[in-house]
């Protein structure tokens, strides 16, 4: 059972975004649970939209969906990753959730004629909320991640909400900053002064970091840590190191070297339990032994933003990828594949025999999708391994209805609303949102059984007939063209239980050694110690290739 009095950590972000916040969160968290305590982690997301849902991809990274359907931010993914838990829809917040709730409360009456300020009640939301969270995960400590970097007017808000719970809660709340200390090659050192300065600006919202985390190309040394120490107004010893590491998975090991947990357990008058970390320390043994290669390409559309290409639009599938790959003892090697290119030169996509497996993801739009369907008929004629997600399914049976069954015009309604052929085509319930401009949240989002038939690719991954995925999506195989699809020999080995919608679409391995789509999201699922099934399976068959 857990504390009565759950304790609270606040994590900040220092000089700049991107440095690994969500990572070092997670890793904390690891730590803390590892102790035998149990930890939930809440990402609060500082903009303005109400759920993750409408944000774009190359701007703000993947977007996750919890069991619940909630649409989230990536980072979630992270500490369900890390923690090997599901978490609820209480623990993520926006800044646009907050004001929701707190504009439907005062529509209600509920502050009783008060003028309505941003404080005390819309950081009292805030704290609501948390403290809400503590009490339906029953953790004896949660850990949360304000987003962005401080000094953000966007983040103001939650950092004065960290402050009054600081007071609410004595004893039982703790901040730590992530900041980042660069080593400009020219200059030969690492520089603090940063980090110093991030210090100052949560300083002036009256907060003093307990610990920080300091993040560098390479290990602190001492005279950079008594530095930080001496004018960040903290001990050496709370100043942890966090440098570039080849796994993220490394991280919570790294922030045991520095005896975190035990900073951390101390600080918070937690009884110290003994660490176990043994199945982390067994994956990372395994991660660093993984040295036979095995080549995925993932074919999509160009994730780009300026001359970079944004990895983390797909960090799910990316990691689901790793997690099944080590339990393979193999080392991944991921390519990204601008499907356009096979629509500008159909010949080039004979470059993918050079992969043991391909992928194609989920994803919206028209864009690239003649270049997916290039590429997925290349990986059935020549029997390459492949996984489609969510639309990675869909496109897989339009390929098949289109090159199989000769029904040239095959398509979905998505790309073409006027096709005489969709295979694929929208949820009934979808079309009257769709008309009505309502996109926010109003897809088949979150968790939804599937019943897997016997003697199936499916099956034999799962090993068993009933399981639950998280979806996200608006469009589904069209029932007027399942009989045929099946008499041409698809195989449909999961369907949601009343039989109406295909979930998990597969073609015979007499036919092809792994051609499996799912129209759920499996990448949602994988955990590093409990890889996602269909993902082992795909990796199995392409360590075969």
């Amino acid at each position: 059972m857990a504390s009565k009095n759950p304790k609270f950590i606040f994590v900040f972000g220092g000089v700049m975004s991107g440095i690994g916040k969500g990572i070092a969160t997670s890793s904390i968290a690891k730590i803390i649970q590892s102790r035998g305590f149990k930890v939930s982690a809440i990402k609060i997301d500082p903009y303005i939209n109400v759920d993750a849902g409408t944000m774009n991809p190359t701007e703000h990274g993947e977007v996750f969906v919890l069991d619940s359907g909630l649409e989230t931010d990536q980072d979630m993914g992270n500490y369900e990753r890390f923690l090997d838990i599901t978490l609820p829809a209480a623990n993520y917040m926006t800044t646009g959730s907050v004001y929701q709730k707190v504009i439907n409360r005062e529509r209600n009456l509920e502050y009783k004629g008060k003028c309505v300020q941003i404080i005390p009640h819309v950081t009292g939301e805030i704290i609501a909320s948390i403290e809400n969270a503590a009490k339906v995960n029953d953790s004896d400590l949660v850990i949360i991640e304000v987003g962005g970097t401080t000094g953000d007017y966007e983040n103001d808000l939650f950092t004065e909400a960290a402050r009054q719970m600081r007071m609410n809660h004595p004893g039982d709340v703790l901040y730590v900053m992530l900041s980042f200390v660069p080593y400009p090659s020219k200059v030969g050192e690492m520089k603090t002064k940063p980090t110093q300065q991030a210090a100052r600006s949560l300083n002036s919202a009256g907060i003093q970091p307990d610990i920080i985390i300091a993040r560098s190309e390479q290990v602190i040394d001492e005279k950079r840590k008594e530095k930080i120490a001496l004018f960040c107004n903290i001990r050496k010893e709370e100043v942890i190191s966090a440098p570039d590491v080849e796994s993220i998975y490394e991280i919570p090991l790294n922030f045991e070297s520095d005896n975190l947990s035990e900073k951390i357990l101390k600080k918070l008058g937690m009884k110290p339990k003994k660490t176990n970390l043994e199945d982390w320390k067994m994956l990372v043994e395994r991660i660093k032994k993984s040295k036979k290669e095995i080549k995925v390409g993932i074919v999509g559309k160009y994730f780009g933003t300026g001359e970079c290409i944004l990895s983390d639009a797909y960090i799910s599938v990316i990691e689901a990828i790793k997690h099944a790959s080590f339990a393979n003892n193999r080392k991944p090697i991921i390519d990204w594949i601008n499907s356009e290119e096979f629509e500008k030169d159909p010949k080039s996509v004979k470059k993918l025999s050079n992969y043991d497996g391909l992928i194609v993801p989920g994803g919206f739009g028209t864009r690239g999708i003649e270049g997916k369907i290039n590429a997925i008929q290349y990986a059935r004629e020549n029997k390459i391994p492949y996984l489609g997600l969510c639309y990675g399914m869909q496109l897989m049976v339009i390929e098949f209805a289109r090159n199989v069954l000769g029904i040239k015009d095959a398509n979905t309604t998505e790309i073409n609303p006027n096709t005489k052929s969709p295979i694929i085509d929208i949820m009934p319930e979808q079309k009257s949102k769709l008309e009505n401009n309502d996109y926010g949240a109003t897809m088949r989002l979150g968790g939804y059984p599937c019943i897997i038939n016997k003697n199936t690719i499916a099956f034999s991954s799962y090993k068993k007939t009933e399981i639950t995925e998280r979806h996200r999506h608006r469009y589904e195989v069209n029932p007027d063209f399942i009989e045929e699809l099946e008499k041409s020999g698809m195989i449909f080995s999961g369907k949601s239980p009343n039989k109406i919608l295909m979930e998990i679409a597969e073609l015979p391995q007499k036919v092809h050694p792994f051609m499996v789509g799912s129209q759920f999201h499996p990448e949602f699922t994988s955990s590093p110690l409990n890889p996602n099934p269909l993902f082992l399976s795909f990796i199995k068959a392409a360590s075969k290739k």
